[in-house]
């Protein structure tokens, strides 16, 4: 299913205080971005137990039960996890990972809030959950029956969200502020191979594994923890985050002039790091529009342009990366480019002659 309209971690929390005590929700949303931990989340808000059932691994029978004889009649009998007496929140997760017949299973359940004779205590909700088909997640047609019984809600990564929580959930203090400098990298598309990516779970489990090595993580560590979490992209540009944590060169600093870009051969693995950060940090603060430069954006304008020409002594194709426009991300502004090629003219010249030849 592709989105037409999507929310945030916090959009969806709110959504689901309000929609989900009256009407089941379904969310949609890409492996590994915090669906589960939300629901988790908003159960315990609304001060209910929440029950989770995992669709891919669920028999009808595990729903409807099995029948009894009683009286000389038969009834059926759901299992004691759905059976309670006390409302509670019902998680279905991985819903369209079901078989058609589980799906069926679970009409009722959605739209009555009932299994056979058992009906689920007043005030319970039900929430499901699902990835997506374009994730290479296993998934199965929802019948319309079933969709038809749910609110639809689709579920984006927004990395102010994210770092919000990462701040008071003891995440890594080396992850947090990877974060802060490369937002761009907090999720990544699933390859279409085996093959770790990055996603809000997958940056959480490194966290923890970062904070189990303590002071004894050595940099082999660190390469086979950030490789064996993260989309390869990333965790390359994580070790080299690292080692320039590690050493004295930070982008504040040099954005600063107290301190110079990396020029050893031996840390171009860092120049290119600090260079990524540096456009990142462009994009991020100089306006799209000149007509809302300020005297703060004229200033790092000109430093940036300084800065420019420096890395370009070091190494001139790290300093074109930075004005290129990289797939998937946005220009740098059209009136700082205009200052570029009037000002530093080889930066873009190779840039330029890459066009023309298309």
């Amino acid at each position: 299913m592709n989105p037409a309209i999507t929310v945030t971690q916090k959009q969806l929390c709110d959504l689901l205080l309000n929609v989900a005590l009256v009407r089941p929700v379904f969310i949609w949303g890409q492996p590994g971005i915090g669906k589960s931990a939300l629901v988790q989340e908003f159960a315990t808000q609304v001060g209910l137990p929440c029950v989770s059932l995992l669709g891919s691994q669920l028999a009808p029978e595990d729903l409807i039960g099995v029948p009894q004889i009683l009286d000389g009649t038969s009834r059926f009998c759901p299992p004691r996890m759905i059976a309670r007496n006390e409302p509670y929140c019902l998680f279905l997760d991985e819903l369209n990972a079901c078989s058609h017949e589980v799906q069926k299973a679970f009409y009722s359940l959605i739209h009555e809030r009932r299994i056979a004779e058992y009906t689920l205590p007043e005030g319970s909700v039900v929430i499901g959950a699902g990835n997506r088909a374009q994730d290479s997640a296993i998934v199965k047609p929802m019948s319309s029956a079933l969709l038809n019984r749910m609110v639809h809600v689709h579920l984006t990564v927004s990395h102010r969200d994210w770092l919000e929580w990462a701040q008071y959930s003891t995440i890594h203090p080396w992850v947090i502020e990877y974060i802060q400098n490369r937002p761009d990298h907090l999720w990544h598309a699933p390859p279409k191979h085996e093959e770790p990516f990055s996603s809000p779970r997958s940056w959480h489990m490194l966290s923890d594994a970062l904070k189990e090595y303590g002071e004894r993580l050595n940099d082999q560590t660190l390469e086979v923890l950030a490789f064996g979490c993260l989309t390869p992209h990333h965790a390359g540009q994580f070790k080299a985050f690292v080692k320039q944590v590690r050493s004295k060169y930070r982008l504040t600093a040099i954005l600063k002039g107290e301190a110079s870009w990396p020029a050893r051969p031996e840390d171009r693995d860092i120049l290119y790091f600090l260079a990524q950060s540096f456009r990142t940090h462009l994009l991020k603060e100089l306006p799209a529009q000149q007509a809302a430069i300020t005297g703060h954006h004229r200033d790092l304008a000109f430093r940036a342009k300084a800065l420019l020409k420096d890395l370009a002594a070091i190494s001139l194709e790290i300093a074109q990366m930075v004005v290129s426009k990289q797939d998937g991300e946005e220009s740098l502004p059209a009136w700082f480019m205009v200052e570029i090629v009037r000002d530093l003219p080889r930066i873009v010249e190779k840039k330029e002659r890459d066009v023309a030849k298309r």
